[in-house]
């Protein structure tokens, strides 16, 4: 059972003894559609330092509040302070940040050697992470009657090796072992936790197998960055009549953009539509990496303070298995957005705009299997209209 902090409200924090944490339980924090925010969200004229200075919603502040609580435990693989970032000159604005001990300390990838892999249970996964970790479970109140809606336990847990503050995984039902290939509960949650956060900079990702993610186990990213990034305002071009999937272009890697302008049934079609193409993408064996951000809608648009809905990029790109030692930074979600975090100060230093260009590009598809699978999410697309 959950701490109590007052007669109505739940505590996300860790009771004094660790002796009481694996009998304590996991608190649910549970949301209703009103939480949801589609509105009033934007970025400050003036770019806050700490995350803090931004209003915080109820979701923000459990996740944030715990997350502080488990870092001053010592439960993460080192301290993350305050990471030296710099914006790199030329139109891109990538937002490159020096983290040493991510780079050093985090687990080593597992051996994967294919984007369907089958989930291994004597691997590591997180059935096997310590008392302490999980913050909360994601639960959402039963929608109204008459709408029916498979829900899902998703487990808020922390990412012991942060790439930034507030860095958590989002893992649907663990027990059931399910591999590292996106599923619509899974996406659904995700796309909520965006709008649970009342902060511009708090995103979510997913990386597929062959695409940088470590561990075999169906999980999402979710961190806060305060700094804008290319994909949140970026210019697309339609690919289908109805303007339900765009290609997003003048971004560090053109990806294929989906739009959302917030819950209900617009959000279950984009779920939908997703995962039809990640599941595409998995089935002929390419990787790929999934960014979402509260953003402008898809057109010819510009970087307004206002972000008036959600962002979901895919980015198909070549597989890679196991981490490529000596360069700046791999190619994961956050890379593909425009946030580097960067291994070393000596490549943090002497980073161009040119040089981290080069190193996403090198991962992308080449040209004819670029097309090849734009053709084909094109027509999954069309068959929404059969």
């Amino acid at each position: 059972m959950a701490v109590s902090a007052g007669s109505n409200e739940t505590s996300y924090l860790l009771p004094p003894n660790r002796e009481d944490w694996e009998e304590q339980g996991i608190p649910d924090f549970v949301y209703g559609q009103k939480e949801l925010t589609r509105e009033g969200i934007q970025w400050p004229r003036t770019p806050p330092s700490p995350p803090d200075t931004l209003p915080l919603s109820r979701f923000d502040s459990a996740l944030r509040s715990a997350w502080r609580q488990r870092m001053e435990l010592g439960l993460f693989r080192y301290c993350l302070g305050e990471l030296q970032t710099q914006t790199l000159p030329g139109p891109m604005g990538f937002v490159a940040q020096l983290n040493v001990e991510r780079g050093v300390q985090r687990r080593r990838p597992q051996n994967i050697r294919s984007v369907r892999q089958a989930f291994d249970p004597e691997e590591f996964n997180f059935n096997k992470i310590r008392p302490g970790e999980v913050l909360f479970r994601l639960r959402r109140e039963p929608d109204p009657p008459g709408v029916l809606q498979e829900e899902e336990d998703i487990l808020v847990m922390i990412n012991v090796s942060p790439l930034e503050w507030g860095h958590v995984l989002l893992v649907p039902e663990p027990a059931r072992g399910h591999p590292q290939r996106l599923l619509p509960g899974a996406l659904r949650a995700g796309l909520e936790a965006v709008l649970l956060s009342s902060h511009p900079g708090f995103r979510v990702g997913f990386n597929s197998l062959g695409g940088l993610a470590s561990v075999n186990h169906l999980h999402l990213h979710g961190y806060y960055l305060t700094h804008r990034l290319p994909v949140e305002g970026a210019p697309s071009e339609p690919l289908d009549p109805g303007g339900r999937l765009h290609l997003l272009r003048a971004v560090p890697a053109p990806g294929f953009l989906f739009y959302t302008s917030g819950p209900g049934p617009d959000l279950e079609a984009l779920v939908s539509r997703v995962c039809r193409a990640t599941d595409y993408l998995a089935d002929h064996e390419i990787a790929h990496n999934l960014f979402v951000t509260r953003g402008a809608p898809p057109g010819k648009t510009s970087f307004s303070p206002t972000l008036t809905g959600v962002r979901v990029i895919l980015w198909p790109r070549k597989a890679s298995f196991g981490i490529k030692e000596g360069e700046a930074f791999n190619v994961a979600l956050c890379e593909l957005a425009g946030h580097l975090p960067v291994k070393t100060p000596q490549d943090f230093s002497s980073l161009t705009e040119a040089a981290a260009l080069t190193l996403i590009q090198d991962c992308l598809l080449p040209p004819a299997q670029a097309e090849e699978v734009r053709a084909a999410l094109v027509a999954l697309t069309a068959q929404e209209e059969q």
